[in-house]
């Protein structure tokens, strides 16, 4: 097979070429379906989940990963959690769930992501000095209006074989506006039933080496599973994380023993 001058096959250029024009295509009619709905002036938070998850769902498949829920994903009001394997999340997840994603307020700024980032109502985080706790008030203004929101709270990705230890600071933002935390937990597995490693996005990898080992990568599958929601009311903020942490251990090695191929199980 030809190789091209940086090492690449011509068959791996066209593979990449084209999930790139899907991806390219994907965000085109985001721009298009956010302008029809007036996104772009005041985003519809109660009618946007909808368009977000078609959205989500097909910039996933643009990277060849099909996002299947082994169990019904409730859309119900919450503080959604999720374990944090690759910047591919991000779609997995907001394919499944009703919630909108936190993001640092600079990233508003950004071309062409930022103005999706606003039209897909995602919730813009001031930051200052690094103050979690004024990270998870405003979270917790923003739930008490109804409206549903996500984070990671491993606080970094992992190789997605286990659960890291839970940082509990944003929890509290859940016993604030009294709803419940709502975890769901995610593995990104090959044809042959075997955790995919060129999915996850941690260590040395750069984003440019994890976007090409992603495009490379054929039939991947993101399963989800939801997990038991976690009523807060009457519990610390510490008890909670411990909860949340044993409950996501759990539910991982649930959704790994169901998904996965014995000779991978981990």
């Amino acid at each position: 097979m030809s190789q091209t001058k940086s090492g690449f096959s011509l068959k791996q250029q066209l593979g990449r070429g084209k999930q790139l024009a899907g991806m390219t295509t994907t965000i085109a009619g985001g721009l298009r379906a956010a302008q029809r709905i007036g996104a772009f002036k005041q985003p519809p938070r109660e009618t946007l989940p909808r368009y977000i998850q078609t959205f989500c769902r097909k910039m996933a498949g643009s990277f060849g990963v099909k996002v299947i829920a082994v169990e019904r994903v409730e859309q119900h009001h919450g503080l959604w959690v999720s374990n944090h394997i690759s910047w591919m999340d991000i779609p997995v997840v907001g394919t499944v769930s009703p919630a909108f994603f936190l993001s640092k307020a600079e990233i508003g700024e950004w071309p062409i992501f930022g103005k999706l980032a606003h039209a897909a109502g995602t919730v813009f985080i001031e930051r200052g000095s690094g103050d979690a706790g004024s990270v998870a008030t405003q979270m917790a203004n923003f739930l008490t209006k109804g409206f549903s929101v996500i984070f990671f709270p491993e606080a970094t990705t992992t190789d997605g074989k286990k659960i890291k230890r839970i940082h509990g600071t944003l929890l509290q933002a859940a016993i604030d506006a009294d709803v419940p935390v709502r975890p769901l937990v995610v593995a990104y597995v090959n044809k042959d039933g075997t955790l995919s490693e060129a999915l996850p996005y941690f260590g040395k990898l750069t984003m440019k080496e994890s976007i090409k080992k992603v495009l490379d990568t054929k039939d991947v599958t993101a399963y989800v599973l939801p997990l038991e929601p976690i009523d807060p009311k009457g519990l610390t903020k510490s008890q909670l994380t411990d909860l949340l942490q044993s409950r996501m251990q759990e539910g991982l090695a649930e959704l790994h023993s169901r998904v996965l191929t014995k000779v991978a199980k981990v």
